[in-house]
């Protein structure tokens, strides 16, 4: 099961933006020795019948489109995966301002350029024919 939630932890509106969290049986328990990342990113699934259920904190944030779909909108913490590894956008940003690059504004081109992704990815997609679109998503 997945929810978008708002700052109370409370579900939003389909098309207002909230955090993802994700639940079910395959979630697992937390951070293997992390208990402070465990506490941080797990809370207890209020909606479960199950007392031992939980949801998992994602940091994405997400908004659920008209159709039932949820759409990406960006990270709540800035963080950008590579190669496995999390990043902080600010930590990198903190690094290059003790040096004189010229970089400043590391987070807002990373941002630019996710954004024109995703109109890229939108466009393609929107040319796509339904049926073409049906036939590889079955």
């Amino acid at each position: 099961m997945v929810y978008v939630l708002d700052e109370h932890r409370q579900p939003v509106p389909a098309g207002i933006p909230g955090e993802l969290y994700i639940g079910g049986a395959g979630l697992a328990r937390g951070y293997l020795n992390r208990a402070d990342l465990t506490a941080a990113r797990f809370m207890n699934a209020p909606w479960s019948d199950d007392p031992g259920a939980r949801l998992y904190r994602t940091g994405d944030l997400v908004r659920c489109r008209p159709d039932g779909n949820i759409e990406f909108l960006g990270r709540m913490d800035h963080q950008v995966k590579m190669r496995g590894f999390r990043i902080e956008l600010g930590e990198i940003e903190t690094a290059l301002s003790l040096h004189d690059t010229g970089l400043t504004t590391l987070r807002s081109e990373a941002e630019a350029r996710l954004d024109v992704i995703e109109a890229k990815v939108d466009a393609l997609i929107a040319a796509l024919p339904t049926d073409q679109v049906a036939q590889r998503l079955a």
